[in-house]
């Protein structure tokens, strides 16, 4: 069946799925979306019609519905758009209690190609095939709520930092050195110099706490890590927060804050996503317990006798903290020598965190060095070369306050919300080593 290239002059949408309840009963309404299943049962066509906002059950039945109804039904494809006018019925086994009864079907697109997997139910192919042609996959349910869980997490974050007053800033993403002084770096050519994507916007909210005092950033960052794992993408969302004249405890205070607050605006404006991932196990949590790195190497030893202090955590020893641990919480008080330069140091021990949930890092952060001197000897210590480092040296002259901040990385704390085992399923089109389109 060919478009109707002139729909828009015949049916104009009066209502979106979300919107009609059983309230509609005998309404005529129009609504505009696009098939996601069809199903002939005797003499009874069953459509499932979607929105931008949900499903609407759609019946065309012999002795009821227009004869031309009856026989665009024939030839109506799964992916196909339409326009639909009809009256709405009170069906109990319907989505929201209602059904649509069309009189009148416009067809805006048709599809030529069949997905080879289905967007109500069934089995699905790896994820590789699906996304290669992403937007479709994302028309699928759960894809859809996980999606829509992201906008209203995004949302969230952003308004708790407003609310409390924070800076949103906008800091480059070309940049000539490296952050944090590793080599998992993208170069690029910026014009006749090397260049490359930034890992994180440290040394620029560092800086911007001297005129702002309170920064909040949420942005790209870019990490070359040859990681083929469930947790590891390149192209990732990092949520950034800085602030002057405070240090890593109180930062502490200010992520659980924000985690709580996420998870009570979830819980009202989103719980039908939640419910529809079965993922509110999450929101088990009314506060964020704290454990010192040197009781976290305790716990391990316990069942790990190789492990020595100063070790980092595996993934089997975070593992093993898991299980008292199944929930939000951090490991504070890291040992100095695997930490950046710019975390805060005393003696074999640094003034920092990271943020796990369960078996999953999430976030790390810190109070940062705010001495020109011992930010000169940290980056020698750490065998990087304080001339790389000027631009953000030559700052610290004009009297750099106290500060501390944390990153957090937001596709790993979507995998939480949204429980996911894949971080490539929060993502609307996912880089990796191995993907760069679509």
């Amino acid at each position: 069946m060919n478009a109707d290239k002139n729909y828009q002059k015949k049916l104009i949408r009066t209502s979106y799925s979300k919107d009609i309840s059983v309230d509609f009963d005998n309404k005529n309404i129009t609504v505009i979306g696009w098939i996601v299943s069809m199903r002939k049962q005797g003499k009874i066509y069953f459509m499932m019609l979607y929105d931008s906002t949900g499903p609407l059950q759609i019946i065309i039945k012999k002795g009821i519905s227009p004869d031309d109804i009856l026989a665009q039904a024939e030839t109506l494809k799964e992916h196909s758009s339409i326009a639909v006018r009809g009256t709405i019925k009170k069906n109990e086994k319907a989505p929201n209690g209602v059904e649509l009864h069309p009189e009148e079907i416009s067809v805006l697109s048709t599809t030529n190609k069949i997905p080879p997997f289905s967007l109500y139910g069934g089995q699905l192919p790896n994820i590789d095939k699906r996304l290669d042609i992403r937007a479709i996959d994302l028309r699928r349910p759960s894809a859809q709520s996980i999606m829509k869980l992201r906008a209203k997490t995004l949302q969230s974050i952003r308004n708790f930092f407003i609310d409390k007053d924070y800076l949103e800033v906008n800091t480059p993403k070309i940049i000539a050195t490296a952050t944090e002084g590793g080599s998992a770096l993208f170069p690029m050519l910026y014009y006749d110099k090397e260049a490359f994507l930034t890992q994180s916007p440290q040394l620029f909210k560092e800086q911007l706490v001297l005129p702002f005092e309170k920064v909040f950033e949420i942005a790209y960052a870019y990490r070359a890590e040859k990681s083929r794992t469930l947790h590891h993408i390149s192209e990732f969302i990092s949520v950034d927060m800085e602030q002057a004249f405070v240090d890593y405890k109180d930062v502490l205070k200010i992520i659980e804050e924000l985690l709580i607050n996420l998870k009570d605006d979830l819980l009202k404006f989103s719980s039908e996503h939640l419910d529809a991932l079965n993922s509110k196990d999450w929101t088990n949590f009314d506060s964020i317990p704290a454990v010192t790195y040197n009781e976290a190497i305790d716990i391990i030893k316990a069942e790990d006798p190789k492990i020595e202090w100063g070790d980092d955590l595996s993934t089997k020893s975070m593992e093993i903290l898991s299980k008292k641990y199944p929930y939000f919480y951090y490991v504070t008080d890291w040992p100095s020598a695997g930490k950046p330069f710019y975390i805060k140091c005393e003696g074999d021990y640094s003034e920092s965190f990271d943020l796990l949930y369960g078996n999953k890092e999430l976030a790390s952060g810190g109070t940062r060095v705010s001495d020109k001197d011992e930010l000169q000897n940290r980056l020698q210590q750490k065998n990087l070369n304080p001339n790389g480092f000027e631009f953000h040296l030559r700052v610290f002259d004009y009297g750099m306050p106290p500060h501390a901040g944390f990153g957090l990385g937001f596709e790993r704390l979507m995998m939480i919300i949204a429980n996911q085992t894949n971080i490539r399923e929060v993502c609307m089109f996912p880089r990796d080593q191995h993907r760069l389109m679509p």
